[in-house]
């Protein structure tokens, strides 16, 4: 990462959006970083918390402790047996329901638009945008945002745009909608950001009034590089600008 165009977006950031909390980034490697190696079986979205506060947070497959994050962010394969089940109606005695899908069928066939991905590194770091340093090279921008900073950024997208959704939000799981979307749309001619954290499961871990909004790195170049001509300089952006704290 550039450090002039980190300052840059820190600066545009700071402008902007006032003290709203910055992003953060992932990005794979091979690289030993400070791996994170937790026992049990825990929620990947809560692990993030501490990437807010500014920790450096790495997994390989023998850290990261969910199957299904597992294979959102690329390190297997497979998803658990009866999973189809455990999505939608439960199976009596020995998997229980979460009732997101309203048939088993509905699942499998739901998956298939959710094809696994092979990881191009054996490591996924999370950084938070103003500890990353030249070595680093992020995949994608991940915002923890409230209502009024959502409207901010997905307003921006789509200032550039011609189609009317620069901007998607599909179903998946809390990881799925921060790294296995943004990165498979990294690898599309004309990117969307991803809109997020609807996952029951992983909303206690983010505050009531927090969504996700995810971009591409290559994305996310553009929209910083016209911040100033958007509406970002207009007397109805102040009028929201205000309310940010």
């Amino acid at each position: 990462m550039e450090l002039t165009f980190k300052q840059h977006f820190i600066s545009q950031w700071k402008k902007y959006f006032g003290d709203a909390e910055l992003p953060i980034t992932f990005y794979y490697s091979d690289q030993a970083e400070s791996w994170s190696n937790d026992s049990g079986p825990h929620c990947l979205i809560c692990d993030l918390q501490r990437v807010r506060r500014g920790e450096t947070h790495a997994h390989s497959l023998e850290t990261l402790n969910c199957a299904g994050a597992k294979r959102y962010v690329g390190f297997a394969q497979t998803i658990r047996t009866n999973f189809n089940y455990f999505l939608s109606c439960g199976i009596p005695g020995v998997v229980r329901g979460e009732r997101y899908k309203k048939s088993p069928e509905i699942v499998e066939q739901a998956m298939k638009n959710q094809p696994p991905f092979e990881a191009p590194a054996k490591n996924i770091v999370f950084k938070r945008w103003d500890k990353l340093d030249e070595s680093d090279d992020p995949q994608a921008v991940i915002f923890f945002a409230t209502p009024d900073v959502l409207a901010g950024l997905f307003t921006l997208v789509n200032f550039n745009c011609v189609e009317t959704q620069g901007v998607i939000a599909p179903f998946g799981a809390g990881c799925a909608s921060i790294i296995y979307y943004p990165y498979h749309e990294s690898l599309k001619e004309s990117p969307c950001a991803v809109l997020g954290m609807f996952d029951v499961s992983a909303r206690p871990c983010v505050k009531a009034n927090e969504l996700t909004f995810s971009l591409p790195i290559n994305r996310f170049r553009q929209v910083v590089e016209y911040m100033d001509e958007s509406f970002l300089i207009t007397e109805s952006w102040e009028k929201v600008q205000k309310r940010i704290k």
